[in-house]
């Protein structure tokens, strides 16, 4: 069975930048610490534009990313930043081995 990845692409609100890079950092430890699915849970900040940030996160398969999105810290990393989101592009691969 493939192991499962996304890219999430988030744009944000001018000057919510530092604080969703915060609120990310904690859902991605608790995402790796507790979820025995998560493989990978990369924070990237681009140099430009100042206001996106991009997630790579690798999963056993499908099933583990579902499970992912029913955690209770997800919920809360949702809530507290769904207003600060001005666009969200998430793109799914299956990861080759070889």
């Amino acid at each position: 069975m493939s192991r499962f990845a996304i890219i999430v692409e988030f744009t944000l609100e001018h000057g919510r930048t530092d604080q969703f890079h915060a609120e990310v950092l904690k859902n991605a430890k608790n995402s790796l610490d507790n979820e025995p699915g998560c493989r990978r849970f990369d924070v990237l900040v681009p140099e430009e534009p100042a206001n996106r940030i991009v997630l790579y996160e690798i999963y056993d398969d499908e099933a583990a990313f579902q499970a992912h999105l029913q955690t209770p810290h997800f919920a809360a990393f949702d809530e507290t930043v769904r207003d600060w989101i001005t666009e969200r592009s998430l793109t799914r691969f299956r990861v080759s081995d070889g």
